[in-house]
């Protein structure tokens, strides 16, 4: 004889709704974790197969000829050892720049997949929230799996280089919750994105020390490395990478610069959030 095995019941009403309104941003950061889940290896490939391969282009490949005509000019390191912090950076904000538009429109205007979440008991900035919190461990994960390939590559000799996948992480939000936040108030799609990619990335992506140091350049544009998070993020990495020298008081300016763009950015885009689908 089988023994009958009781059907499950749900929730009560109230034990859902209060559940909800306690832990709701992890629920909708569940949501959008089971929708990365579908592209999973489009993830991989994009957030750690691009630095990758500009990591061997650059780093092995041009290195070869920069360590040997042009070595003193990266702090005594290897050319590979001073473009890995970089990269790991960049692409953070790569990533930041996608996950923190294109997602956004699609959760307000195209597909309105906010709307269903705010029917119930969850609260516009535990949307928010719990998108951010879903990108923010996509960026740990693809950081972490980058590191590892720059630490088999030993461009990271300095046993506190792990902490660039943390620093990573916060560069991504430092850039990404402001530009969720512009992406929150777009009502129509007229290429804004693209605009944003085109002069705003990429220009950030070029000029903020990635390939050669900051100083090198003229005035006339050195100035957008000091605004870039790039920058100030890339020049954290270093320090944790390979000790590179550099002022404490200059490296308490990069973490206090690129926490209160976070804090900013989550401001903005709660309120925005608050906005565009009620309290």
């Amino acid at each position: 004889m089988t023994k009958a095995v009781p059907a499950p019941r749900a929730h009560a009403p109230q034990v859902s709704a209060a559940r909800a309104r306690r832990w709701g941003a992890f629920f909708y950061a569940e949501q959008v974790l089971r929708v990365m889940k579908g592209y999973g290896w489009t993830i991989i490939l994009y957030g750690v197969g691009q630095p990758v391969a500009y990591l061997f282009a650059m780093g092995v490949g041009l290195a070869t000829l920069v360590d040997a005509n042009g070595a003193a000019a990266f702090g005594g390191v290897s050319y590979l050892t001073f473009i890995a912090p970089a990269l790991l950076v960049s692409a953070a904000v790569m990533t930041a720049a996608n996950e923190f538009t294109f997602p956004v429109m699609d959760g307000f205007k195209w597909r309105r997949v906010y709307y269903g979440p705010h029917a119930s008991p969850l609260t516009p900035q535990q949307i928010a929230a719990g998108q951010i919190i879903a990108v923010t461990l996509r960026f740990l994960l693809q950081s972490a799996l980058y590191f590892a390939v720059v630490a088999l590559f030993g461009a990271s000799p300095s046993g506190w280089g792990w902490v660039s996948i943390l620093v990573a992480t916060l560069a991504g939000l430092s850039f990404g919750l402001p530009l969720m936040a512009y992406a929150a108030s777009i009502k129509e799609d007229k290429g804004q994105f693209a605009m944003a990619m085109r002069f705003i990335v990429m220009p950030l992506f070029l000029f903020s020390g990635t390939f050669f140091p900051l100083d090198t350049l003229p005035l006339a544009v050195r100035w957008i490395g000091w605004i870039s998070p790039i920058w100030h993020g890339t020049e954290l990495g270093r320090v944790c990478s390979y000790g590179y020298p550099e002022a404490p008081l200059l490296t308490v300016v990069h973490i206090l610069f690129l926490l209160a763009l976070t804090v900013a950015g989550w401001t903005l885009t709660k309120r925005q959030f608050i906005t565009r689908m009620g309290s």
